[in-house]
């Protein structure tokens, strides 16, 4: 069996107390090994963003487990779960989250600089990654000058650049073009092919392209989880 970088088990998240309480995630379980890609599906409001910030120790579940690499995530403190998101971790944002004072160049750094890798290497390697991702000449503008999807990818660029073990990512090729989200795509498909993981929420049928399973939710709970044919 491959091994398991990330297990959910029972998770549950309840919003409110009482006749108004929401369980915006009901009594999720599933796991995912190294190498697979996870394609996480459902209507609006069926809880998918949720699921994908408590996998990502963001929020802390009602009640239930997460284990990343077998560390269980929801008794760790701020301190060590700020380790854990920063060496295992990448997490793609819908609303990419980029810092407004800083550079493209500069957010990307960011992730490297804080594991203590040199300003000059870390300079190199963030200059390559947004070469890569059409990037080369937007690379010294801040986000309010970059268009939606120039940001989506300098996002995306941040979230990779330190190798993370398992990304986490929420509708990550919604602001790109057709070649753009495909290119996404595929940098993350060669990723989990080298042994990391992915899961993925998504309403792009592209994406769908490249997952070897798709999880799909509805109003909190996990309704099916189906293994593609290859």
């Amino acid at each position: 069996m491959d091994e398991g970088i990330l297990e959910v088990r029972n998770v549950t998240k309840i919003y409110g107390s009482g006749r108004t309480a929401v369980k915006a995630v009901d009594n999720v379980s599933f796991s995912i090994s190294r190498g697979e890609l996870v394609l996480l599906m459902g209507p609006s409001g069926s809880g998918k963003t949720t699921l994908l910030t408590l996998i990502s120790g963001l929020l802390k579940p009602t009640s239930g487990s997460v284990k990343i690499e077998g560390i269980e995530i929801t008794e760790l403190s701020q301190k060590e779960l700020a380790r854990i998101r920063l060496e295992k971790i990448g997490f793609i944002f819908q609303h990419f989250n980029l810092l407004s004072a800083l550079t493209a160049l500069e957010n990307v750094m960011i992730p490297l600089i804080i594991r203590g890798v040199g300003e000059r290497e870390a300079r190199k390697r963030a200059e390559k990654i947004l070469s890569d991702f059409g990037l080369k000449d937007r690379m010294h503008h801040k986000p309010e000058d970059l268009s939606g999807g120039e940001q989506q990818r300098v996002a995306i660029a941040r979230a990779v650049i330190s190798d993370p073990d398992l990304i986490i990512a929420d509708e990550p090729t919604a602001n790109l073009d057709s070649r753009k989200g495909r290119e996404v795509m595929e940098l993350i498909h060669s990723m989990v092919r080298k042994g990391k993981a992915a899961i993925i929420a998504s309403h792009d049928p592209r994406v769908e392209d490249f997952a070897d399973r798709v999880l799909r939710m509805e109003d909190g709970r996990l309704k099916s989880d189906e293994r593609k044919d290859t």
